[in-house]
């Protein structure tokens, strides 16, 4: 055989036994509500391709008015999602749905309630017996907290219609927000901050912007989840430390209706309030869930009303994949 037959020989072996490149796993994982600088961890992981680089090919899908990315994880056309608040998994256990939250992507709960300054609404104990309007899905969690604790009634219920005219037309109106988003809004309209109440100030415990999967997946490829979870905080640790550019480009062409002010607002609140990075997460990582901590909120509904006692909480949601320190600097 000739020189070069033998190279050709040679070089068939070796690509003979060259490892497969393996196929990206793909994830479709549904957001809340539309591109906000909220879900900039998960933007910034896709835009700078750490996913990637974790082996996952990851379609973020916009939730909005018209948009149940819930039932969408439920039906099997998500692969995770971000269920909003700690109720949500605990309905996982209370309906038997085999559904799990596997991560707290928030600490603390944004929610809040909003006020016009210099009405005599500084504090949640100021606002018993007046007008207040929430949407129907917190009439059905964090109002039945607010009830217990400060003695509010039904009576004050008004509708919420995701608008701020009510606001800017009543100088008595109190409504629920969003801390990253309506208050600059509200700044940019009229000059002045709103007053602000954080239901995290109120002790409401609850996580928020969880984030679920089946307990099929759990159950069965849990490499997939272990994954996910971390590309996602290696993600959020790139976006709240290192530059959040790239997460806010793709978040401005997902959504345009996003201006620069109002990205660089809401990420600013995130940092600054700690809704992401604060308490366990500086121990345990971004993403930490405690069962001290899911204990807590649970007995808060339950004395509420929301739930009965006697409910297995814990089948709602898993430690598995967190508390593990990822992405914490030694």
């Amino acid at each position: 055989m000739t020189y070069a037959g033998r190279l050709v020989v040679l070089i068939l072996a070796c690509l003979a036994f060259a490892p497969t490149a393996r196929a990206a796993d793909k994830i479709s994982f549904g957001l809340d509500w539309v591109a906000e600088p909220e879900y900039g961890g998960y933007y910034q992981a896709v835009a700078t391709g750490i996913y990637k680089k974790y082996g996952l090919d990851v379609t973020i899908v916009e939730g909005g008015p018209q948009v149940n990315t819930a039932q969408m994880l439920i039906s099997g056309r998500l692969t995770f999602d971000i269920t909003s608040n700690s109720f949500l998994a605990l309905n996982f256990a209370q309906e038997n749905i085999p559904y799990v939250a596997v991560a707290a992507g928030f600490q603390k709960d944004p929610d809040v309630l909003i006020s016009h300054p210099g009405q005599g609404n500084d504090s949640f104990e100021d606002l018993k017996g007046k007008p207040i309007a929430v949407s129907s899905d917190t009439r059905a969690s964090w109002w039945l907290f607010l009830k217990s604790k400060y003695g509010y009634s039904d009576s004050q219920l008004r509708p919420y219609g995701y608008s701020l005219t009510p606001f800017f037309t009543n100088q008595d109106d109190i409504q629920e927000a969003y801390v990253t988003d309506e208050p600059y809004l509200i700044q940019q309209q009229t000059g002045k901050f709103p007053t602000i109440l954080m239901l995290s100030d109120a002790g409401f415990d609850g996580y928020a912007s969880l984030v679920a999967t089946s307990n099929k997946l759990v159950q069965t490829n849990p490499d997939l989840v272990r994954r996910f979870l971390e590309a996602s905080a290696e993600g959020w640790y790139s976006y709240l430390y290192g530059d959040p550019s790239p997460a806010f480009a793709a978040i401005r062409q997902a959504n345009p209706d996003m201006t620069p002010g109002l990205l660089q607002y809401g990420y600013d609140q995130l940092k600054q309030r700690g809704i992401v990075d604060s308490g366990d997460t500086k121990t345990l990582g971004i993403y930490a869930m405690t069962d001290a901590r899911w204990k807590t909120f649970f007995d808060q509904m339950a004395a509420a009303g929301l739930y009965d006692k006697s409910l297995n909480y814990k089948a709602g949601y898993t430690l598995q994949f967190v508390n593990h320190g990822f992405g914490l600097k030694k």
